[in-house]
């Protein structure tokens, strides 16, 4: 474990427990019995003209309903498009709010059985999943399908993720390398076509966790953990329009409620634990106060006892098993 030094608040016990100030604008849904079994959810970060592009596209795709988080509602004039696009939902946040709490917002938003998360960053071209294409990729119905990914110059980015232990300590590995059906530890980006019930029974994203690549491994691996699966898919792909960011793996406060919630719970008669004995080995690497260490171990120590039958394995045997099919 590494350290770090902040405060923890509670920890959440379903997706939709936080909800933020926000404007809805619009959205009609696709009511044809053609309609595919997915919903899109686009979040945009740019002031652009290749927005229309993309809600052009999308609109041929025959989506059951399409979403558009938009974080700066100064990025285009809201009523303009709204007008332009009445089939389409928008979504503006009052308040600062992370891609991961937006996405939750957006699963309330839908009722397909699929959602396609994306963003405007892509190259979103027409007619990109077909029905008999959807068909092949919700085929297992597991819970995220990963697309292959390329940057701006069509190069493969590091898409593939998987659990590796180096002296007893988790890491991820990632590779270019992408194989169809290969099992994937986190959708790179939010970037992926979710199940949605699954989505929510996982609780979602946690709220609590800024960082976007610890709140998008916190979901990950709890998702693993609870008996769920991840894949890429070699049908689908997308391309950069843009240069990407490197992932912020900065050890934080964020990391440590990730930590706290995925890595130290440990099976013991068919359930998830924090065993008290961990406090201690806990409180000496997290450079935290006593009362704070306490108060942050009892935090997580209470939501795993919540949740202990929701896993099927620990961080060890989930490492130990990686690549062996079910």
């Amino acid at each position: 474990m590494k350290n770090v030094n902040s405060a923890m608040n509670f920890i959440p016990s379903t997706f939709d427990e936080h909800q933020i100030r926000r404007t809805v604008i619009g959205g009609i849904q696709n009511e044809s019995p053609s309609a595919l079994n997915i919903s899109v959810v686009i979040l945009n970060g740019r002031a652009s003209h290749f927005k229309y592009q993309i809600f052009d596209n999308l609109l041929t795709c025959n989506f059951k309903s399409i979403v558009s988080i938009e974080h700066n509602r100064e990025n285009f004039a809201i009523d303009d498009i709204t007008k332009r696009y009445p089939e389409i939902k928008f979504i503006i946040p009052l308040e600062e709010a992370t891609d991961g709490e937006m996405i939750n917002i957006a699963m309330s938003e839908v009722d397909s059985d699929y959602v396609l998360v994306i963003r405007d960053s892509l190259y979103i071209p027409s007619g990109i999943i077909l029905p008999h294409l959807a068909e092949k990729l919700l085929k297992d119905n597991i819970y995220c399908v990963i697309p292959r990914l390329l940057d701006v110059d069509k190069s493969g980015l590091p898409c593939h993720s998987s659990p590796t232990a180096v002296k007893n300590s988790f890491k991820v590995d990632v590779s270019i390398s992408v194989k169809d059906g290969e099992q994937n530890l986190y959708p790179y980006d939010f970037i992926g076509i979710y199940n949605r019930q699954k989505f929510i029974q996982l609780g979602g994203y946690d709220y609590t966790i800024q960082s976007p690549y610890w709140q998008n491994l916190d979901l990950a691996i709890r998702s693993w953990l609870w008996g769920e699966e991840t894949r890429l898919t070699t049908l689908l792909q997308f391309n950069y329009t843009e240069e990407t960011s490197i992932e912020d793996q900065t050890v934080n406060i964020d990391y440590l409620r990730y930590y706290l919630k995925n890595e130290l719970p440990k099976m013991k008669m068919g359930a998830g634990v924090i065993r008290r004995i961990d406090f201690l080995t806990f409180y000496f690497h997290s450079s935290c106060g006593f009362l704070e260490a306490r108060r942050q171990f009892n935090a997580a120590k209470n939501w795993v006892k919540e949740n202990k039958y929701r896993f099927k394995t620990d961080l060890p045997n989930f490492v130990a098993s990686w690549g062996k099919e079910k």
